[in-house]
């Protein structure tokens, strides 16, 4: 039996206590490179000391890490992001940016007739360096967002209520916030929410493989006075001269503690990394869960509101040109998704996505009074980014950590 998604059965998902407690898709994915279900190589993230993130199960069957549950958060957060000319409408979510930094704009005449120390100040009309707050990792409590002063005192006031229960004001000025999961440690309150939307990508049954390379320079050309000339400087500025391009230099090794040799062989431990063939199944996992979405709170619209956004995260079909050497594809032209009871067997669920994106539209109309009337022009949504915060936030304690120079 499938089930047909209508705003019925969309509103029980998120106000229905003792509805289903999750939905749940497995996405197949393919390399680009691969032509008739053959194998292809894809490379996989790398990781400080460890390389690639591959585990061993008891049976011998390798799994790799394609891209983490954080990693697909971040790619999946800016499609919140509105079109250029867009009106407020048809916004999902409050297109909140920040300022980083104001560039000279070398046009006007104070730029042209400054010094070349003091252009930065003299601009008349400096261009401003600006993000997105849907671009940034750790969203409304985001070290950036801290030290915006005017931007940190709205937040600041939203996650106190949501440590009291209300997630309303979080809701009016960072929803994304509660989508993919947030956490104030460098905040007063503390407060951490798990994500709504997972996402992850594996690939099964996988077989490591190494690269190795040789960049020729034009050391052999040289003649030797000037060979001795250039070793006698390289050693004088403490530097390697396969660095700046001078010498010969083989990759082979990565920079890892581990030795490069062991038992008189090549340590394929400490080699540099080539990629892995995936001769199992390359799989994206998503989920959407509905416990935690019912858990924010108690206000039907606010639960409608977001599982709106959820489902528009969870059913994006987004780019799958990860990192350079891993380009994936959707292997099938539908997704199935289900529909997890709290017991028995999962039912298919037909999730459309014109119904979806009419729902989110739908659910959201109530905040837009609210964005309207905290932000009443666009320019009001554009807040400043802080040097002197972002010092002070250097110096603040934060879980587990004492503040710097306290006793």
């Amino acid at each position: 039996m499938t089930i047909e998604v209508t705003d019925k059965v969309l509103d029980g998902w998120a106000t229905d206590e003792a509805g289903p407690v999750a939905l749940h898709l497995k996405q197949k994915l393919v390399p680009v490179e691969s032509v008739n279900g053959e194998p292809g190589v894809i490379f996989p993230p790398t990781y400080a000391d460890i390389g690639y993130n591959i585990d061993t199960l008891s049976d011998g069957t390798r799994v790799a890490s394609i891209d983490s549950v954080g990693s697909q958060a971040n790619r999946l957060e800016p499609i919140f992001k509105a079109q250029p000319g867009q009106n407020r409408d048809q916004w999902l979510a409050p297109q909140i940016q920040i300022v980083l930094r104001k560039e000279p704009c070398n046009e006007c005449d104070a730029c042209r007739k400054a010094e070349p120390k003091k252009k930065k100040g003299a601009c008349t009309n400096p261009r401003k360096v600006r993000c997105s707050i849907f671009d940034l990792a750790h969203r409304a409590a985001d070290a950036v967002v801290q030290s915006s002063p005017k931007l940190n005192e709205l937040v600041k006031k939203a996650f106190q209520s949501l440590q009291n229960g209300d997630a309303g004001p979080l809701c009016a000025v960072g929803p994304t916030s509660l989508v993919f999961g947030v956490w104030d440690s460098r905040g007063g309150t503390g407060e951490k929410r798990p994500r709504l939307v997972r996402s992850i990508i594996r690939a099964w049954d996988v077989e490591p493989l190494h690269a190795a390379a040789q960049f020729n320079s034009v050391w052999k050309a040289l003649d030797e006075e000037q060979k001795a000339e250039l070793e006698k400087e390289a050693k004088a500025k403490k530097t390697e001269l396969s660095e700046k391009g001078l010498a010969d230099a083989p990759a082979v090794f990565r920079k890892t503690k581990l030795p490069q040799y062991h038992d008189g062989s090549p340590n394929p431990e400490a080699r540099v990394l080539g990629g892995v063939i995936a001769r199992g199944r390359i799989e994206r996992e998503v989920a959407v869960n509905l416990v935690a979405l019912r858990g924010l709170s108690s206000t039907e619209v606010i639960r409608k509101y977001l599982l709106g956004l959820s489902l528009m995260a969870a059913t994006a079909d987004i780019e799958l040109f990860l990192r350079e050497g891993c380009h994936l594809r959707y292997a099938e032209q539908g997704d199935t998704w289900y529909e997890v009871p709290r017991r028995g067997e999962s039912m298919e669920v037909k999730l459309g996505p014109t119904a979806i994106e009419k729902y989110a539209r739908t659910a959201a109309e109530p905040f837009r009074p609210k964005w309207k009337e905290k932000w009443p022009n666009d320019e009001d949504l554009v807040y400043e980014f802080s040097l002197a915060k972002a010092k002070e936030l250097l110096a603040k304690k934060t879980d587990g950590q004492e503040a710097v120079g306290s006793a």
